[in-house]
């Protein structure tokens, strides 16, 4: 009685001080705490409706009232104060952190911004380098436009800033030539009007930040931690809720928030968002503190945030002490069931004259016994044992530390809860074929950890047979092979890209060109090559150096990439020579547009290293198959007319023509 009583009295001992640990006792009395949007009700805060209207805040203890964010209300600064205990707060908590306000980021709801700039449409070639010189309305809080505008080489102070008046009628009546706005409202608002508009996103520039971020004070975390906690959950729950139920939604902002909007721009509005938050891939509310530290650094390139700025106490990390607690007590239980099993074998052995083995024997098995627990249990990668049926029965303290699940989630549940949809059907064939045939299997799966990020696992199983042949488990030993996979893809990526511009090199632009020829032979389309050199480079590299040169090409670079149709490819051949494929083109004079287009962006001032620096560039032009019919003969063309622009004093665009003098001499 004593041998089975003893380790079930243990097991409920440590799993009600697990439990509580793991469990914390909700708030009992009803607390009200303020939520400061940043914003007028709409569709954008949803899942806080959500958790209001549907009792998710009382259930959590906490009575809410949610504050509109009128013009100039300062969402940081009111949280500070503790005039409301939440907000709503966009990327530039990073400064107001960095400013010396104690602000702390507890949840991610939009994994890319929505923050773009909106210029009237002047001309099909414009871009944002037309925003020089031009009325722009920024709003406050929109540090990434700054950001991406630096990036673009347009200091603010080059723009004409006009107080932001949250409205799209200074851009209709011509008072403002450009406006910041948000993809999920003003292009619904000017598509209605039919007003032709150019939109300018950061994400062009390589900044993707991310954008409504939940946050609260340091005040407020260290005096009511366990009201951050629920408030966060509350909160996250509703915004699930919403997503899944986003009719009903709009039906709350209209009937019970007072929208002023119809009911289709609330849905054009919802469909806008669910693409920024992305909750078909990640859970909602999940930061990774690499992105958070990727957009300190743009921050810091710009010259926004000290190059030492450090994310220490910043980022909010739920329920850190509990996983540890209960990883601690998983380990006292299993050495405590260890313990007793190792009794329990001496006791048996010693009374079992019929085993014939001395006590040395006994003591050699039981020290083994217990090396290979302790092995599995401090084994440096993730082990998983199941039943034939595939339920999990057993995972060590590496699998809760690498997955985020803890045994007690994960015990019970299938494999399938590490499941990310990426992996191929076809390997999970071979997998069950082989261990259902009785064999090891060795390969690789993309999973999805509790946090939702994705990783790669080099997976080993087998199964594990009684004496008469019969599979009574299967055991996985799984290693984390996802800075391997990041490194071969950061190698293949090296092998095809230029170093310096990120564009393909020579190899990966001409398999493009092979490919896109062949679909203009199936299709009985156009395709057209151009070659493009940059004049007055060689003067930069030797007046301002190499290093200089380099940032130049760079910016040619984003300003080729952003001259573009999204199907159209350009790369980098050398130097400062570049090519561009431009596929089912209509015509030659729509291959010139397109040209005239990337010789404007280029004919404008780069700011380089406090220098503003001036160029053109001489682009011919090739089309298939009016001037050849494969790659090679192509851009023998494009050269050979990109030379003649350049004969003719650079600054051109030229279209190759068979007659062209010396034609023969130059291809001899």
């Amino acid at each position: 009685m004593k041998l089975s009583w003893c380790p079930r009295f243990v097991l409920i001992v440590l799993a009600t001080a697990g439990m509580g640990l793991l469990f914390p006792a909700p708030v009992q009395a009803r607390e009200t705490v303020i939520l400061q949007l940043k914003w007028t009700h709409c569709f954008q805060f949803a899942g806080y409706y959500a958790a209001q209207a549907l009792g998710y805040y009382r259930e959590a203890g906490l009575e809410v009232r949610l504050e509109e964010g009128l013009p100039g209300v300062d969402v940081v600064a009111r949280v500070v104060a503790g005039q409301a205990k939440y907000g709503v707060g966009t990327s530039s908590l990073l400064l107001a952190r960095a400013a010396g306000k104690p602000v702390v980021a507890l949840a991610v709801i939009f994994q890319h911004s929505p923050l773009v700039l909106i210029a009237r449409e002047q001309s099909g070639t414009q871009s944002i380098h037309d925003l020089v010189g031009k009325r722009v309305m920024i709003e406050p809080d929109a540090d990434e436009i700054f950001a991406y505008l630096r990036r673009e080489g347009i200091p603010v102070e080059r723009l004409v800033r006009v107080e932001h008046s949250f409205g799209i009628q200074s851009l209709l009546d011509g008072q403002v030539d450009a406006l910041t706005a948000y993809v999920s409202n003003e292009p619904e608002l000017l598509g209605k009007l039919k007003f032709p508009y150019q939109m300018y996103t950061p994400r062009a520039a390589g900044i993707d930040f991310y954008a409504d971020n939940l946050f609260t004070s340091e005040r407020e975390l260290r005096d009511h931690p366990a009201r951050v906690h629920a408030f966060r959950a509350a909160s996250l729950r509703g915004w699930q809720y919403a997503l899944d139920h986003p009719d009903e939604i709009i039906d709350l902002i209209l009937t019970r928030y007072g929208g002023h909007d119809t009911r289709e721009h609330y849905a054009f509005e919802a469909a806008q968002l669910r693409a920024l938050i992305r909750a078909d891939l990640l859970e909602v509310g999940y930061m990774h503190p690499g992105r958070w530290r990727h957009m300190a650094d743009v921050y810091t390139e710009v010259g926004a945030l000290p190059a030492d700025f450090s994310l220490q106490g910043f980022l909010y990390q739920p329920d850190t002490r509990v996983d540890l607690t209960w990883l601690y007590l998983a380990l006292a239980a299993t050495l405590a069931l260890a313990a007793v099993v190792g009794g329990a074998a001496t006791y048996i052995y010693s009374i079992n004259r019929r085993l014939r083995r001395s006590l040395a024997d006994v003591k050699q098995v039981q020290e083994q016994l217990q090396v290979f627990l302790m092995a599995i249990e401090q084994s440096p990668t993730s082990i998983v044992i199941t039943g034939p049926d595939a339920i999990i029965r057993y995972v060590n303290p590496y699998f809760t530390a690498e997955t985020g699940y803890s045994a007690a989630e994960a015990i019970g549940k299938n494999p399938r809860i590490l499941n990310s949809g990426l992996t191929g059907p076809a390997t999970f064939r071979a997998m069950w074929g082989a261990l259902s045939r009785g064999e090891p299997w060795t390969g690789e799966l993309i999973n999805r950890r509790k946090s939702g990020e994705v990783y790669w696992e080099e997976a080993h199983m087998s199964p594990v047979k009684d004496r008469d042949g019969n599979t009574t488990h299967y055991v996985a030993v799984k290693l984390d092979i996802t800075e391997r996979k990041q490194a071969h893809e950061h190698l293949a990526h090296l092998a095809h890209h230029d170093v310096l511009t990120n564009l393909p090199n020579r190899i990966l632009f001409f398999e493009g060109v092979a490919q896109g020829l062949a679909l203009a032979r199936r299709n009985n389309t156009r395709l057209a090559l151009l070659f493009i050199d940059l004049d007055k480079f060689k003067p930069i590299n030797d007046t301002y150096g190499h290093s200089v040169g380099d940032l130049v090409l760079r910016q040619v670079a984003i300003h080729l990439s952003g001259s573009l149709r999204g199907s159209d490819s350009v790369g980098r051949i050398g130097g400062d020579e570049f090519m561009v494929q431009l596929p089912d083109i209509g015509n030659e004079q729509e291959a010139v547009r397109v040209a005239d287009k990337i010789r404007a962006a280029l004919n404008r001032p780069f700011i380089v290293a406090d220098q503003t620096l001036r160029m053109s560039s001489s682009i011919g032009v090739a089309l298939y198959p009016d001037h050849g019919n494969d790659a090679v003969e192509l851009a023998k063309y494009a050269d050979y007319a990109m030379y003649q622009a350049k004969a003719c004093g650079g600054d051109r665009v030229q279209v190759f023509d068979p007659s062209m003098p010396g034609v023969a001499r130059f291809h001899g």
